[in-house]
């Protein structure tokens, strides 16, 4: 009987210390899963404050908007802006946090919990988008000269900001040795991690795929790496040649570009339908590259060894401008181009004429409680039943969920959407 006992109370504090040995573990949810807040960026570049607002107005009624500015005239400028559009600012929570710009999602805090209730803010070696790596292919390996171009770029001073989060929070920050961007992450909440595989080593370039994949695995909990292929020609590094007279601004490669969860089992992929493959060059680099991607994403199992469900989200039609390449360094304010923004290597010429293209795509949204922020492009040229039929994907995908669009053109310009001004600060559960 004694011994019925022990193997009783063996078992009960074994159940016991695994559950608590479980709280214990931190991990990123799920965007998908409630939030506590939102945090937003706002710097001081009049062509994102329509941005701005129509993000704001658009959260508020669902989620605590949180956002951060460089400085207190910044703040006080946004503070203005929102009031004249009708916007209530007391329901909004402002942060200085210096150095500071609007891309919240890629130089800010991932936040992690854990099942006691506790949260950390995860910092990432923030790269500028492996910029200094474009800049030595620039000037033909010249490193001094690069670094030089680096230290005078804004964008080389956002480090710090994921770590005032922290801070601004009052919770402990857990630094990685990483080099990655927020916009480059994308999780399950259950334990898988989507990661684009050449844009992910190329920010990390002598350190093996097996060391980032335990990094990974230690600092966001996850136990399962899917490693995809390219992401969308309307993405490409920095500012490139896409194709031919294409060019554009962009981070590489971003899975917030081309891949999302809808839920734990549901992946949501760009696609380029055949139909339009051939419409123009752009298209067809697509087709090639969402195909290479899906085939791995039909492979793939989840934490648990099972299929995802893959739902393929169409691309908005291109939108792309003609634009003159400058013979001067600065830019002017059209969408016209100082040809020295590109490498020697790219061959073009002062008086060039080319064609900008914007980084659009559908899966550039952002979810919260009860609600997904998507991008609209019946503006720009997208047929509205091809948005409705995008519109009636989501609904599927995010059932119960009002499903908002606004503009986002002027993030898509500059190489973003909609997804890379965010960052979810997720609901503690205890």
């Amino acid at each position: 009987m004694k011994k019925i006992i022990y193997l009783i109370l063996l078992a009960t504090c074994t159940v016991c210390f695994q559950s608590c040995e479980n709280k214990e573990e931190f991990h990123m949810p799920g965007e998908f899963e409630p939030q506590e807040a939102v945090w937003l960026g706002w710097q001081a570049y009049e062509n994102y404050y329509p941005v701005n607002i129509s993000m704001v107005r658009s959260l508020l009624p669902f989620v605590k908007v949180k956002i951060a500015t460089e400085s207190d005239s910044i703040q006080i400028i946004a503070k203005k802006l929102l009031a004249e559009n009708k916007i209530d600012t007391s329901q909004v929570q402002f942060f200085t946090m210096p150095n500071n710009e609007f891309w919240m999602r890629d130089h800010g805090a991932a936040f992690i919990i854990n099942g006691k209730g506790d949260m950390k803010a995860v910092d990432f070696v923030w790269g500028t988008y492996g910029y200094r790596e474009w800049l030595i292919e620039k000037y033909n390996g010249n490193e001094k000269k690069a670094d030089s171009a680096l230290t005078k770029s804004l964008a080389s001073k956002r480090g710090k900001v994921d770590s005032l989060m922290g801070v601004a929070e009052n919770i402990p920050v857990e630094r990685s040795w990483i080099r990655i961007e927020g916009g480059a992450i994308e999780v399950n909440g259950k334990g898988t991690l989507l990661l684009n595989e050449p844009l992910t080593l190329s920010r990390n370039k002598g350190i093996s795929k097996d060391s980032i994949a335990r990094e990974f695995k230690r600092v966001l909990g996850v136990k399962n790496i899917i490693w995809l292929q390219t992401g969308l020609a309307e993405d490409p590094h920095i500012i490139e040649r896409i194709t031919g007279k294409y060019v554009g601004i962009g981070t590489g490669g971003h899975t917030d570009e081309y891949v999302r969860f809808a839920d734990a089992n549901t992946i949501l992929l760009a696609w380029m339908p055949e139909e339009e493959k051939d419409m123009n060059p752009v298209n067809k680099i697509n087709y090639e590259r969402m195909n290479i991607n899906y085939n791995i994403l039909s492979s793939a199992k989840n934490e648990n060894g099972k299929p995802f469900k893959i739902i393929k989200v169409p691309l908005p039609d291109l939108i792309s401008k003609q634009i003159k390449l400058l013979d001067k360094g600065n830019w002017d304010d059209s969408l016209n181009m100082p040809v020295s923004a590109f490498k020697e290597s790219e061959n073009f010429k002062a008086g060039d004429t080319a064609y900008r293209v914007a980084a659009a795509s559908y899966l550039n949204f952002y979810v919260t409680n009860r609600m997904v922020l998507l991008p609209s492009y019946i503006s720009q040229g997208t047929a509205a039943k091809k948005e409705e039929a995008v519109k009636q994907l989501f609904q599927s995908a995010f059932p119960g969920r009002e499903i908002i669009f606004m503009d986002a053109m002027p993030l898509n310009w500059e190489g973003g959407g909609i997804h890379c001004g965010t960052q979810q600060q997720p609901k503690i559960r205890k």
